[in-house]
């Protein structure tokens, strides 16, 4: 995973924290630029929120493994089991579409969703590829639209 210089330093920081806790940031970094920062390592699993304190973040072991520290006590994130999706959203019905045997078009995706194509192409390629680390292929017959599928239905 390639880290920013910020990051890097914000988990180089927290590795020498007892707690792995985010506590030191650069003065250049305030507000939005902060948060950004902070979300950006969040969704990649960088760091994850305190259960105890509100609005500071703890290092995760990935997060410690990126900087290349491996040795570590299991952290919160670890020993929960993965994150499910809810059930009810957009995302989830395009998962349900995706996993039935015959596929899905994105003319089908677009319907049950009432996205745009460069939207459901969007969610398929963050949210259920790089963030749920699903496995999605397309396949196109002659005569006939693309087919898209998940084939590894873990979630």
């Amino acid at each position: 995973m390639k880290l920013t210089d910020t990051q890097r330093a914000l988990l180089e920081a927290a590795a020498k924290h007892p707690q792995k806790k985010l506590v030191n940031f650069p003065d250049k970094l305030k507000g939005g630029a902060r948060m950004k920062v902070i979300t950006a390592m969040i969704n990649a699993q960088l760091i994850e929120p305190s259960s105890d304190e509100p609005e500071v973040y703890m290092a995760t072991q990935l997060g410690m493994q990126a900087i290349g520290i491996t040795a570590q006590a299991p952290t919160q994130t670890q020993t929960q089991a993965p994150r499910a999706t809810r059930e009810g959203t957009k995302q989830a019905v395009l998962i349900d579409l995706l996993k039935r045997p015959e596929g899905a078009t994105l003319m089908q995706m677009t319907e049950a969703t009432n996205w745009q194509v460069h939207t459901v192409r969007g969610a398929m390629a963050g949210a259920l590829k790089k963030k749920l680390g699903l496995e999605i292929t397309s396949e196109k017959q002659t005569g006939t639209d693309r087919v898209y599928r998940i084939t590894n239905p873990t979630v």
